[in-house]
């Protein structure tokens, strides 16, 4: 069970940067891969970003490769995303997640943060 916060949000101009934090707390220990996913109004949950427990991979959706970078500091429980050159098409509501095994899903989730992207 992890308890997850995310952190970093707010209303930021195009071709600003940000970085979001999401602190875990109880069994981070065993987790095997953490995520940054995001919704905007009207549209379906996607998939920003992810890495391993071990930080030694990272992915990332077509949509946000080259501008977002995923890490983490296991000591400090916290996961990050840093959002370079954003677009107005970057705003949402983004949501940390962790999940336990390689196959598994996603299935525990921070209550997520705004980031809104103005002209």
């Amino acid at each position: 069970q992890v308890l997850l916060v995310e952190s970093g949000g707010g209303l930021v101009q195009a071709g600003d940067s940000l970085r979001l934090s999401c602190v875990a707390s109880g069994r981070t220990d065993v987790t095997y891969a953490m995520g940054w996913f995001r919704q905007a109004p009207g549209k379906e949950r996607e998939f920003v970003a992810g890495c391993l427990r071990s930080g030694s991979a990272t992915w990332y959706a077509d949509s946000v490769k080259g501008r977002f970078t995923i890490s983490r500091d296991n000591a400090k429980n916290t996961v990050y995303l840093t959002l370079n050159s954003l677009n107005q098409e970057d705003t949402a509501v983004y949501y940390c997640a962790a999940k336990f095994t390689r196959g598994s899903d996603f299935g525990f989730w921070g209550q997520g943060t705004q980031v809104t992207v103005s002209s």
